[in-house]
């Protein structure tokens, strides 16, 4: 059976493309075996190959699940999401950016523009809502003794929509009434530069710290965006040194 396989960030630039055409060797090809055989085409990528999930039709795929000739198909290596650093003032001004995905209800946004703080927050703001928490990930110039001169950031758009689509449902279903919006930058992001802005609001502030910290920390678990830090002396991919990882958790 020939399969078409997206590929992203390290993985991609391990194998130097962005799409596989690749004939699986046998009769039902399921997502397991599927990386099982990949890891063993591709020895110098096996490790990243090991440690990623196959998505199927944009959604996370268990090791059982069985691959058709039509599914989209992508292997997800360990995602990275936004800076863990915070900020609350606006970034540095920059060219402006060509490409704007955003979710039919306009809360959830991709794009390679400078991102707004305001216009995030903006979204979740209501007559009935006493409390509003913004989040703001910025890039961090120094890590330890290492430099970061900018990071890039690549995304799967549709299926990174789609999943941070669900984690606002999934917190409205924990702390019913709480409204989320999430607007992540891609491409190049320079120092100060605002990488990803979490917006909650609810009637009541508790309620805003908790769904915030989540968003943050399920958008990285998740959310299938990855950050490349470039330095002066070369560059790495984050995520997928980082240890054990499931987004299915």
């Amino acid at each position: 059976m020939k399969l078409t396989i997206q590929l992203f960030a390290g993985i991609a630039e391990r194998l130097n493309t962005s799409q596989l055409l690749f004939e699986f060797d046998g009769d039902t090809p399921t997502a397991s075996l599927l990386k099982e055989q990949l890891s063993n085409a591709y020895p110098e990528a096996a490790t990243l190959i090991r440690s990623s999930f196959l998505a199927v039709n944009q959604n996370y795929a268990p090791a059982d699940t069985i691959i058709r000739a039509q599914d989209e198909l992508a292997l997800i290596p360990p995602v990275s999401g936004g800076d863990g650093s915070s900020s609350s003032g606006d970034n540095k001004q920059s060219q402006p950016g060509t490409q704007e995905h955003r979710t039919e209800d306009g809360l959830f946004l991709i794009t390679d523009a400078v991102l707004s703080v305001e216009a995030t927050t903006n979204l979740v703001i209501t007559a009935n809502h006493g409390a509003t928490l913004t989040f703001v990930g910025t890039t961090r110039e120094m890590t330890g003794d290492q430099r970061t001169v900018f990071l890039e950031y690549e995304a799967y758009v549709p299926m990174a929509l789609s999943q941070m689509s669900a984690i606002g449902a999934e917190i409205a279903e924990r702390w019913p009434g709480v409204r989320t919006a999430i607007s992540h930058r891609i491409g190049k992001v320079d120092v100060e530069e605002i990488s990803v802005v979490i917006a909650v609001s609810s009637p009541h502030r508790n309620d805003c710290y908790d769904a915030s910290r989540y968003a943050i920390e399920k958008l990285k678990q998740t959310v299938p965006i990855w950050k490349k830090e470039v330095w002066e002396d070369g560059s790495e991919w984050k995520g997928h040194q980082l240890g054990p990882w499931n987004p299915m958790d």
